[in-house]
C-alpha cells in the first residue's frame, strides 16, 4: 500500500526548526514534500505574488534533496506546489510548526494559517499547527501532536473548505492535559507604534504591543492553550455574517 502524500509549508522559512521537526516526525508514515518560503514571511496573511516572478531554489541538507525554497509568500508556496505541479498532488497540506501561537485575531494576519487555507481552496484537507512559545526550540512535542492528528484527518477526512488550526502549549508532551476542540478567541492587542529617528533624521515606526484577553471562556483557543490543552479549532474561509443579512436588507438603500 502506498503512503499518503503530505505537503509541508510554513511562514518561518524553509530552514526553520519547526518544519524540520514535522518532516522528521512524519517521514515514516507519509511521502513528504517541502515547499516553503526561502526566508521568513510571518504575518503575511493570505497575500499572493502577482507582479513579480516566483523564484524557486532547490534546498539540500547533507547532500540530499530537502525541499523547494520559494521567493514568495506562504500562500504562493502552496499554490505553486500544487497548481504548478512542483511536487506530487498531496493528500494533506500541513503548515507549521510555527514559532508562536496563532489564536484569536492572530488568525487574520497569520501566514501559517493562510497557507493551510490555500490548501482548502485547492480542495485538499489542511492543518495549521503552532507552538505557543517564542523561545522554546524543541518542537518534538508539537510534532507528536501533529502525528496524532494526521492519523485522524486521513481516517476521518475534513469537510470541504475546512482546516484545523492547532495550537500546542509550551513544555513537554507529558505536561499536556489533552486535546480540546475550541472556538476562535476574542483576544486582541494593545498596539504600540513607537516613533523613532534613524541616523539620517528620517522618521520610522516600530510596531509592538501586548495581548489583551477580553473573555476567559475555556473553549476559546487562546485560553485552552494557556491552560495546557492542545487547542483544535475548525476554520473555514466563509466570512459572511449570516445573522446580519436580514437587518442589512431592511436598509432603505436606493440608487441615486
Amino acid at each position: 500500500m502506498s503512503k499518503p502524500k503530505i505537503l509541508l509549508t510554513n511562514d518561518d522559512g524553509i530552514n526553520a526548526s519547526g518544519i524540520a521537526a514535522l518532516a522528521a516526525e512524519l517521514a515514516g508514515v507519509a511521502d513528504i514534500s517541502i515547499v516553503a518560503p526561502i526566508s521568513e514571511m510571518s504575518a503575511m496573511g493570505h497575500a499572493i505574488t502577482i507582479s513579480d516572478p516566483l523564484k524557486v531554489t532547490e534546498i539540500s541538507h547533507d547532500g540530499e534533496h530537502y525541499g523547494w525554497g520559494i521567493g514568495g509568500t506562504p500562500a504562493d508556496c502552496v499554490k505553486l506546489a500544487i497548481n504548478g505541479a512542483l511536487v506530487p498532488r498531496p493528500d494533506l497540506v500541513i503548515s507549521g510548526i510555527n514559532q508562536g501561537a496563532n489564536v484569536g485575531i492572530d488568525i487574520i494576519y497569520s501566514g501559517t494559517v493562510s497557507a493551510a487555507y490555500e490548501g482548502t481552496l485547492l480542495n485538499i484537507p489542511a492543518m495549521a499547527i503552532s507552538l505557543n512559545s517564542f523561545t522554546q526550540k524543541d518542537f518534538s512535542a508539537a510534532a507528536s501532536v501533529a502525528h496524532t492528528l494526521v492519523d485522524q484527518i486521513l481516517s476521518n477526512g475534513l469537510p470541504a473548505g475546512t482546516l484545523l488550526n492547532v495550537n500546542v502549549p509550551e513544555g513537554d508532551y507529558a505536561s499536556f492535559k489533552g486535546f480540546r476542540v475550541t472556538r476562535q478567541g476574542k483576544g486582541t492587542y494593545k498596539e504600540i507604534l513607537e516613533r523613532r529617528e534613524d541616523p539620517r533624521k528620517r522618521i520610522y515606526y516600530w510596531l509592538s504591543g501586548t495581548r489583551e484577553y477580553s473573555d476567559l471562556e475555556p473553549d476559546l483557543d487562546e485560553n485552552a492553550v494557556r491552560d495546557n490543552w492542545v487547542s483544535i479549532t475548525p476554520l473555514h474561509y466563509q466570512l459572511t455574517n449570516h445573522e446580519y443579512l436580514d437587518p442589512l436588507r431592511s436598509w432603505p438603500i436606493k440608487l441615486r
